[in-house]
C-alpha cells in the first residue's frame, strides 16, 4: 500500500507545461462560430453532379434489377419512392429539385413488358426518351469480371456520335450523366473499369468492362442493355420535339402484326386446298389412255415407240410445209394461254366466297347473346 501511495504522490507532483512552448506555425481556431457565417466548402470537388434515379408504378422485376445495377454504376445518385403514374412528368422537375439534383433518370413502365428509359437535364432541358431492349442484368450474365464499388468509369463512345447533330446532343447528355464527378466523396481516386456507347441499327448499344491490365485487356461485368431512341424534347420532360425517329415501332404494334399474321393461319390453309384441288390434273398420265400400256416387255414397246416416232417424223417432212406448223403451234399455245386465265378467275372467285364465309362465321361468334 505504501508503494502506491508513493507512485500517486509523484505523478502529482509533476508540473503543467507551458503553453508557450507550443509552435508558433500552428493556427488556433476560434473557440465559437457564428450561426450567421457560410460553412467552408470544398474546393476540389467543382463538378457537383446530382443524378435522381427512379421508376414510375409498373415496371417488372427484371426492370427494377436493372434499376438497381445502374445505381450501384454511379456513386453520384440520389433514390427516390416510385412515382404514380396518373401523375403528370413535370412533377419530376420538382421532385429533382426538392432532392437538389441536375439530372434526371426515369423508368417507366408499360403492360409490364416494355420498359422505357427518360434522361434529362433538369430543369431547362434537353430530355431524351428511349425505348429499353435486350436487358441483361448482372445477376443473370454471372460474369468473372470485377472491379471496386464507386470507382470512376471511362466513357468511350463510337466515332459515329460525332457525324449526326442528334446523337452529339446524346452524346453530351450521356457524358454529364454517367460521368462520375473528380473528387467525390462516396467515389474512388481511379479508373477501374470502361462503359462503352456503340451505335448500331439506329440504337445505342451500352457494355461495362473491368480494365484487368495496362495492356488493354478487358473483361465484361455488367449490364447489358440497348436504348433505342423515340424523341428528343427542347425542355425537361416535355417541350418542343427537337428530333423524332422515324424507324420507331412501338412494341404494342409489333405484337399487333404478329397476332394478325397468326389470325390468317386458317384462311390460307383452306385457299391452299383450294387451288390445289382447282390445278390438279384429271388423270395422272394424260398422254397414256389406258392400262395396256403396262402390260407385256417394256423394252419392246419402247422400241416400237422410237420407229413409229420416227415414220411419223419422215411423213411431216415430206408432207407438211413449215407455215403450217407454226400456226399449229400458235393455236395450242394461245389456247392454253386462254384456259389458264379462266382457271386463274375461278380459283380467285372461289377464294373470296370462301373468305367471306370465315368473316361471316367469325361475325357471328362475336355477337353477344341476347338475355
Amino acid at each position: 500500500m505504501a508503494k502506491l501511495k508513493m507512485k500517486k504522490i509523484k505523478k502529482t507532483d509533476q508540473k503543467p507545461k507551458d503553453v508557450s512552448e507550443k509552435n508558433d506555425n500552428v493556427l488556433v481556431l476560434p473557440p465559437v462560430r457564428m450561426s450567421d457565417e457560410p460553412t467552408p466548402k470544398q474546393v476540389k470537388w467543382i463538378n457537383r453532379q446530382r443524378v435522381l434515379i427512379f421508376a414510375a408504378r409498373g415496371i417488372n422485376h427484371r426492370h427494377r434489377h436493372l434499376m438497381e445495377d445502374i445505381k450501384k454504376l454511379m456513386p453520384h445518385h440520389k433514390t427516390e419512392s416510385k412515382m404514380e403514374r396518373s401523375k403528370n412528368l413535370y412533377v419530376v422537375n420538382e421532385i429533382s429539385e426538392m432532392k437538389n439534383c441536375n439530372k434526371c433518370i426515369l423508368f417507366e413502365g408499360r403492360k409490364m413488358r416494355d420498359l422505357y428509359l427518360w434522361m434529362a437535364n433538369v430543369p431547362n432541358g434537353p430530355s431524351a426518351k428511349f425505348l429499353v431492349e435486350n436487358i441483361y442484368t448482372m445477376g443473370e450474365l454471372k460474369m468473372t469480371g470485377n472491379c471496386l464499388k464507386g470507382s470512376r468509369p471511362l466513357l468511350s463512345f463510337d466515332p459515329q456520335f460525332t457525324k449526326d447533330p442528334h446523337y452529339s446532343l446524346l452524346k453530351e447528355l450521356l457524358i454529364q450523366i454517367f460521368g462520375v464527378p473528380k473528387h467525390h466523396p462516396k467515389s474512388q481516386p481511379f479508373f477501374d473499369h470502361v462503359y462503352t456507347f456503340m451505335i448500331l441499327d439506329n440504337r445505342i448499344w451500352f457494355r461495362n468492362y473491368q480494365i484487368l491490365s495496362e495492356d488493354g485487356a478487358l473483361a465484361e461485368i455488367g449490364p447489358r442493355f440497348v436504348l433505342n431512341p423515340v424523341k428528343i424534347f427542347s425542355g425537361s420532360f416535355g417541350g418542343v420535339t427537337l428530333w423524332e425517329n422515324s424507324k420507331y415501332v412501338s412494341p404494342a404494334k409489333l405484337r399487333q402484326a404478329f397476332s394478325k399474321k397468326a389470325g390468317n393461319k386458317y384462311e390460307r390453309r383452306i385457299e391452299k386446298k383450294v387451288i390445289n384441288e382447282a390445278t390438279k390434273p384429271e388423270t395422272g398420265y394424260p398422254d397414256i389412255e389406258g392400262a395396256d400400256f403396262f402390260k407385256g416387255d417394256p423394252i419392246e414397246k419402247a422400241k416400237d415407240v422410237v420407229i413409229k416416232e420416227e415414220d411419223n417424223e419422215d411423213d411431216t417432212d415430206n408432207e407438211v410445209p413449215v407455215k403450217e406448223t407454226k400456226n399449229k403451234l400458235t393455236m395450242k399455245v394461245s389456247k392454253t394461254k386462254v384456259d389458264k386465265t379462266i382457271r386463274r378467275k375461278q380459283l380467285k372467285a372461289k377464294s373470296k366466297a370462301i373468305s367471306e364465309q370465315i368473316k361471316k362465321r367469325k361475325q357471328f361468334k362475336k355477337k353477344p347473346v341476347k338475355s
